[in-house]
């Protein structure tokens, strides 16, 4: 856990960084997030099962973590099970264990995770994923407090906490029969709900920041930062993959930038707002583009101005750049910043509207738009 302007929790070690398999860092800055954290701090300290909800890749698993952390089985161990990762044939001798000769291959007695969580906390992680039989050995688990290994007959006492945390409506699965109805009143004790990441954006920058550090000690680049527009790009952006996919947006734009300056083209991201699917988010649009222009010879000082100093630390930033890819850059950060208006854009760069259009051409901005606005001055147009 680490201490400043934004409490924040993340993996410490390598290893299990580098698997990229879920979220690796959780910060409480959002104020849904500083609500969830205050919930987290009130359930802690009691051994209520809890069960975390939210999309994947919004950091249940490091919510569950945290909840261990504060809790009196902090010293115990920590044990985290994805059910989804193994088969219906597995999943028993995973969680039960085995003695010797309980099955061909069984050579050597072995514990089960929940022997392994003896004392501490054991996370399973898609729990919806569970069999149905399994579901009523667990519940069976959970009832007695004691379980019996594959090829034994002797029960043996356990005493862990249980977290358990799902991507999917476990309501609806009860309803159409892939989850047990008083299985989830036995997980229910205590819900979290995990936002999605679109819907506490007070986390995002924070966590681009956070990776932005932290990836860029891995591949050795010093004083790495995200550029305004970068910093403004990340903040429209929906985030279908939560957490997840902004650890590798920022991971791939590290890896492209100059000098490990982030701009906004440096990230790269999908142009949500053609997506077939817009009702799978739920994202604030962009700023709506001014209905009147301004007049062309008297621009927004002090709004213009702002960028005109960012356009000098981009030069400062890209200075061993040919000229034609820093005249790249500088059109394509100029027109992300005027959401895409021409008339602003060719206004701030000083150069006409006719000029612009080719450059945007040639990089392959206008798209569809190619045929539109040649002449007119219409800002909600162009």
């Amino acid at each position: 856990m680490e201490k400043g302007p934004h409490q924040l929790i993340a993996f410490k070690d390598p290893q299990a960084m580098s698997l990229l398999i879920r979220a690796t860092a959780f910060v409480f800055s959002d104020p849904e997030s500083q609500r969830l954290l205050q919930l987290i701090e009130r359930v802690a300290p009691s051994d209520a099962t809890a069960l975390i909800i939210g999309e994947t890749g919004t950091g249940k698993e490091l919510v569950a973590r945290h909840l261990h952390a504060l809790s009196e089985r902090s010293q115990g161990p920590f044990i985290a099970v994805n059910c989804g990762a193994f088969s219906e044939t597995l999943v028993e001798s995973e969680l039960f264990g085995f003695e010797r000769g309980a099955f061909t291959g069984a050579q050597t007695a072995r514990a089960g995770w929940f022997e392994a969580a003896d004392g501490g906390t054991l996370f399973l992680d898609e729990i919806g994923d569970l069999p149905l039989a399994m579901q009523v050995k667990l519940l069976r688990v959970l009832q007695e407090r004691e379980v019996v290994r594959i090829g034994s007959r002797k029960p043996t006492p356990v005493d862990f906490r249980l977290i358990a945390a799902t991507n999917v409506n476990l309501e609806e699965a009860v309803r159409v029969g892939r989850f047990r109805q008083d299985l989830l009143y036995r997980l229910q004790v205590v819900n979290l709900p995990v936002k999605p990441l679109r819907q506490r954006k007070g986390d995002i920058l924070p966590l681009a920041q956070h990776f932005v550090k932290q990836y860029a000690g891995r591949i050795h680049i010093d004083g790495a930062t995200l550029g305004p527009l970068a910093e403004k790009a990340l903040l429209n952006y929906p985030w279908p993959g939560n957490i997840r996919e902004l650890e590798n947006v920022i991971h791939r734009a590290l890896l492209v930038s100059h000098n490990g300056w982030i701009n906004a083209v440096d990230l790269q991201l999908p142009d949500w707002r053609a997506s077939d699917n817009p009702t799978t988010t739920s994202y604030e649009p962009l700023p709506p583009v001014a209905s009147q222009p301004q007049p062309s010879h008297k621009p927004q000082s002090d709004h213009y101005a702002g960028y005109r100093f960012e356009i000098q630390q981009l030069l400062q930033a890209h200075h061993e750049l040919d000229f034609e890819h820093m005249v790249e850059i500088l059109v394509t950060e100029a027109y992300q910043h005027c959401d895409e208006n021409q008339v602003h854009t060719a206004r701030i760069l000083g150069i006409t509207r006719n000029v612009l259009r080719t450059h945007l051409k040639r990089s392959g901005l206008l798209g569809e738009r190619q045929d539109e606005c040649s002449d007119t001055e219409d800002l909600s147009l162009c």
